[in-house]
């Protein structure tokens, strides 16, 4: 099973159901960005290549043991 990630926003700690969403929400995001981008302008191929950078970031983070 997967253990959620614990996660804090100004001090508070999320429940395992909203760190669950806030997992989720991060996933999603994620795969649709890798799937239809932002665009097919530069800006929008560089904030799709950051968005996905940050994302793969915060995924290491939560899957820490």
């Amino acid at each position: 099973m997967l253990n959620e990630p614990i996660i804090t926003i100004n001090g508070t700690t999320l429940t395992v159901g909203q760190a669950m969403t806030v997992r989720v929400a991060i996933e999603a995001n994620l795969n649709q960005i890798r799937q239809y981008g932002l665009g097919d302008d530069e800006v929008g191929k560089d904030i799709a290549d950051l968005y996905i950078k940050r994302s793969q970031e915060i995924q290491g983070l939560m899957y820490i043991e």
